[in-house]
């Protein structure tokens, strides 16, 4: 009897009574916390609930996100908004914003100009630093920051190479090996490569009629975050570099599209005449408006620069920029109590600032 229910399964031993379960026990408790045992065996395969893996030991779904970022992946989901707005419709824009947006707007755009080989990551990143950087200096400037404190004055990022947007220093690191142009073997002979740069922007009407130099081959940049190097108390080192820049001290590109595409808001007396939408579809109509807002004014930065680029040097055309910003900018108080302050920014103004043809 004995023999016959160790090798039965949990199906029959569970329709079994207990009289003939017990005589295999020498205690009548231990006989029917076995058949007990049984019965819950029986009830969760029925239910299905036996044969479930457990969430701890369920396998993961396969996921584009197991792989890596591309470098095209990467410039693809950074793509800024475009806009089919008409340069009357643009003239007519105001927006309401703050000054470092608009400094960081100014700065992504003439990128495209005067280092046309970099990509939008990168463009996105090096503005942001400009940003930064001035931002600091403002600081310094108003009392809210004591001089000599920042990193740079303590020596973080001696020795890394410099580049100059909008008369601003900005530290960078190179981006070896990051290969994110599209390239087109043609034979003609001999074998050429032709490289060609992505446009984030695909209702631009603007050609570059600048030709590449041998400047255009050096890597792509990030701009370098001395602050955050100092917190992680450095050094740099080639094996933390990344695709995307995560974990390295640099601005983020991510960070810096997401900074651009909320800032722009419509001036109030602009949103108070198109109305105000219900609450359920206030934020997404908002977060639309705003990049609406943030394609026209990219549109109406492009069309400056697209017309001063081919009888300007590309130094001549980042110095002017400075002062193209400071015509334009939103006029807040004076001193501390403008930091950070609101004003409109009238696109109009920024359209006659074009050289005439």
């Amino acid at each position: 009897m004995f023999i016959a229910y160790r090798g039965g399964s949990p199906n029959v031993l569970a329709k079994t009574s207990i009289s003939k379960i017990h005589p295999i026990f020498l205690d009548e408790k231990q006989a029917k916390a076995v058949l007990a045992a049984a019965k819950r065996v029986v009830k969760k395969r029925s239910s299905g609930e036996h044969n479930e893996p457990s969430s701890a030991k369920r396998p993961k779904a396969s996921s584009s996100n197991d792989f890596p970022p591309t470098p095209a992946s990467i410039e693809a989901s950074l793509t800024l908004p475009s806009t089919e707005a008409t340069d009357d419709e643009i003239a007519s824009a105001t927006l309401h914003t703050n000054r470092a947006p608009l400094v960081l707007a100014f700065a992504v755009t003439l990128l495209r100009y005067t280092m046309p080989s970099q990509p939008l990551s990168s463009r996105l990143s090096l503005a942001q630093a400009v940003v930064s950087v001035n931002s600091r200096s403002k600081a310094v400037s108003l009392g809210l920051v004591k001089k000599g404190t920042g990193a740079e004055d303590e020596g973080w990022g001696l020795g890394q190479p410099c580049v100059t947007v909008m008369g601003r220093e900005v530290k960078v690191m190179r981006r070896h090996g990051y290969e994110w142009r599209v390239s087109n073997v043609a034979k003609e002979g001999r074998d050429s490569v032709k490289e060609e740069t992505p446009s984030e922007d695909a209702n631009s009407q603007v050609t570059l009629q600048q030709e590449v130099t041998s400047g255009d081959d050096d890597p792509a940049l990030w701009g370098l975050d001395l602050e955050a190097l100092r917190t992680s108390n450095g050094p740099l080192v080639a094996r933390s570099q990344s695709m995307n820049g995560t974990g390295l001290p640099i601005y983020s590109a991510d960070n810096a599209r997401a900074y651009l595409c909320k800032s722009f808001a419509s001036s109030p007396a602009d949103a108070a005449q198109a109305g105000s939408p219900s609450k359920k579809s206030s934020a997404a109509a908002e977060k639309a408006q705003k990049e609406e807002n943030l394609a026209k004014l990219l549109r109406a930065l492009d069309l400056l620069y697209a017309s001063w680029a081919h009888v300007l040097a590309k130094d001549e055309l980042d110095r002017r920029a400075w002062s193209w910003y400071v015509a334009v900018r939103p006029d807040v108080k004076e001193g501390v109590a403008g930091w950070g302050g609101r004003g409109e920014v009238k696109l109009g103004k920024i359209l006659q600032l074009r050289r005439e043809s």
